[in-house]
């Protein structure tokens, strides 16, 4: 009775079990570490903490970057 009372509000995919939270990736962070790369050229940066990689740009040939673990999911 009482978890059909929690689960009436609830909407398909909203259920808090295996990777229902917004832990890691699902909530739009991918930690310190890690790296920026050149969609263009591919050079390599090193991600800095609190920077995003779009905002930076190629230090060889000026393209936008963009998080490495995007590129390769």
């Amino acid at each position: 009775m009482n978890s059909d009372r929690r689960n009436r509000n609830r909407q398909d995919g909203q259920d808090f079990g295996e990777g229902g939270g917004k832990g890691r990736n699902k909530g739009g962070a991918w930690g310190p570490g890690g790296y920026c790369i050149c969609t263009k050229c591919g050079q390599k940066v090193p991600h800095q903490r609190g920077v995003k990689c779009t905002t930076m740009k190629c230090p060889q040939c000026g393209h936008t970057l963009a998080r490495e673990e995007l590129l390769y999911q």
